[in-house]
């Protein structure tokens, strides 16, 4: 049995697909033709509630005014809503949709006692879990790596991600997503992720680091005089994590308290760990001189192209 309507929602958030799905589901109560949609843009808090007050077409009835953009509502627009929701007109239900909107906002203390306020915000950082909880939705499986590597390809736009959810999980059809999946499905506008060049170093595997790294510079609109360095910038960033989990690991520290001392994600520390074991101390303080030496070629300590310096340069510290 479906809840028995409220008079009025608040439905905010910068997650704005959860937002356009609650707004789905709220019209999905009501026949097409007793739906109105306005915008806060040509229409006032007075404007909404006039709307409310009216007859529909066909007289008494199930309504729905919809409301978009309030949040560029004032004060006086938060006041007339407040006023109406004292006596709402029965049968009539009021959403209204904002962007990003603080609960303690004049708009959410009218809505609250009378009605129900649903602000969603997108995470700021870490969007693999909002990823994984897309996957989720669509009652289909993904690793911790396949939706990392989703958001290194697409970038941080909401709408992007969803759509690309939506293909993915159609095509695995219940089945587990990996990164098999995302790297065969997925076009990348994001530029191609580091950590898919990182992890195969760290791996050892000398023909995926130099296909990763080619991926890279092909992918990025870029010129490769400013890619490369970031690449470079990248591995050396990571030896030095490595560098400093082996000292843990040396020292009896476990992977989770190294996360916390780190403050880095503990499945990123246990990745780490399981790296840092496959060098030994002098290769990895080797490998921090080689991209040094690397970087100091780039720079124009050397006549070589920086492709073929940097092609070489990852040969010998991935080889064992």
């Amino acid at each position: 049995m479906a809840e028995e309507l409220k008079p009025v929602y608040l439905i905010a958030g910068s997650d704005r697909p959860k937002v356009d799905r609650a707004v789905a589901r709220l019209r999905g109560r009501f026949a097409e033709d007793t739906v109105e949609l306005h915008d806060a843009a040509e229409t006032a808090g007075d404007d909404a509630v006039a709307a409310c007050n009216a007859l529909g077409l066909f007289g008494a009835g199930e309504r729905l005014v919809i409301v978009s953009s309030v949040e560029a509502w004032k004060a006086d627009d938060a006041k007339a809503v407040a006023a109406y929701l004292a006596a709402p007109t029965p049968g009539t239900v009021l959403a209204l949709v904002a962007g990003e909107l603080k609960k303690g906002s004049a708009l959410a203390k009218a809505v609250a006692p009378h009605g129900e306020v649903l602000v969603w915000d997108a995470p700021q950082r870490g969007l693999e879990r909002w990823v994984a909880e897309q996957f989720k939705l669509r009652s289909t499986p993904a690793d911790g790596d396949a939706c990392r590597l989703l958001v290194e390809l697409v970038g941080n736009d909401l709408y992007d991600l969803a759509a690309e959810v939506d293909k993915l999980a159609t095509w695995a059809a219940g089945d587990p997503v990996t990164t098999g999946e995302v790297e065969l499905l997925v076009a990348a506008r994001a530029g191609s992720p580091a950590f898919v060049l990182t992890d195969a170093w760290g791996q050892r595997d000398v023909a995926a680091v130099l296909r990763a790294s080619e991926r890279i510079l092909e992918r990025t609109g870029d010129p490769r005089s400013r890619t490369i360095p970031r690449v470079v910038g990248a591995l050396t960033n990571h030896v030095g994590r490595l560098r400093a989990v082996q000292r843990l690991d040396e020292e009896g520290v476990e992977a989770k308290e190294a996360a916390a001392r780190l403050k880095l994600h503990p499945f990123y520390v246990r990745k780490l760990y399981a790296q840092a074991r496959n060098f030994s101390v002098d290769e990895l303080r080797g490998a921090t001189v080689r991209l040094a030496e690397l970087d100091h070629a780039l720079k124009g300590g050397s006549r070589l192209a920086n492709d073929l310096e940097l092609e070489r340069a990852l040969v010998e510290i991935t080889q064992r």
